[in-house]
């Protein structure tokens, strides 16, 4: 389990690694899939929202949960930390009326009661701890709410552990990441007492992917972009060794939702 501060060195770590996805934004956005329209439904039937809500998305990345919020008719802002993501971004929405701009969620400046909702998409771990809940709160207008999105891929086996094995060989920390339980959203949002009980949904859909895009999907984590490049190189013609003879790969694509109501005054 995750628990107390984070330390210095973590932090560092963090801040570094949320920057990476900016040297890759094309290949993001050709390879990474998107959110799911009933994700998004709930979402804005959940919080209410409508025709001139105030909405916050916390990083946006080329836009693929921001096309989805785009089309309620909201006063819609999208931020990221990352300018070549913006760019794809403004590129995914050209014509749409919202406001995309460069900027970390600790940085971005709005007046306290801003917003009827904040939403983020597989975002919101990279944003300080200690700001992320605290600012949301004073960001949103009582009665807002707050809605975390995360989505990933579930390989099927035998290709799923392999995978993990190649993972934990080039970890620097001897894979413990693998096997340390992580609160969950709904146990981190509760403890903040800022916000009333969070509420779940899940979608899973079963899809087949090219083997091509299954291997750009995993040159553009976290952990392999910081990776020195012989390290990185190495990793992807043994993903591509591994996934020789083959021209597909069987998954399911997971999108989990938590939402909460802030609950008054922080």
């Amino acid at each position: 389990m995750t628990t107390g501060p984070e330390t210095e060195p973590k932090r560092g770590k963090r801040r570094h690694q949320r920057t990476l996805f900016d040297g890759v934004a094309q290949l993001y956005d050709a390879s990474r899939l998107g959110y799911p329209a009933d994700i998004v439904e709930f979402i804005v039937a959940t919080a209410g929202v409508g025709t001139g809500s105030t909405v916050l998305e916390v990083g946006c990345g080329t836009g693929q949960l921001t096309e989805g919020l785009a089309r309620f008719g909201f006063d819609l802002t999208a931020i990221d930390l990352g300018p070549s993501m913006i760019a794809h971004a403004r590129r995914r929405l050209v014509g749409a009326a919202i406001s995309l701009q460069v900027a970390s969620f600790e940085d971005f400046a709005a007046a306290d009661d801003s917003f009827d909702l904040i939403v983020s998409g597989t975002a919101f771990h990279w944003v300080d701890p200690e700001v992320k809940f605290r600012k949301s709160a004073r960001l949103l207008r009582p009665g807002g709410w707050l809605a975390l999105v995360a989505t990933g891929e579930q390989y099927d086996e035998p290709f799923a552990e392999a995978l993990l094995a190649m993972w934990v060989a080039r970890s620097d920390d001897d894979g413990a990441w693998a096997i340390q339980r992580k609160l969950a959203n709904t146990e981190i949002i509760a403890s903040t007492g800022l916000f009333s009980p969070p509420i779940e949904m899940t979608d899973e859909r079963r899809l087949v992917r090219p083997v091509s895009a299954v291997i750009s999907v995993e040159n553009t984590r976290a952990t392999s972009l910081s990776w020195p490049d012989d390290v990185r190189r190495g990793f992807t013609e043994d993903l591509r060794q591994l996934l020789a003879g083959q021209a597909e790969v069987h998954l399911t694509q997971q999108t989990s939702l938590t939402m909460a109501a802030f609950a008054g005054a922080s």
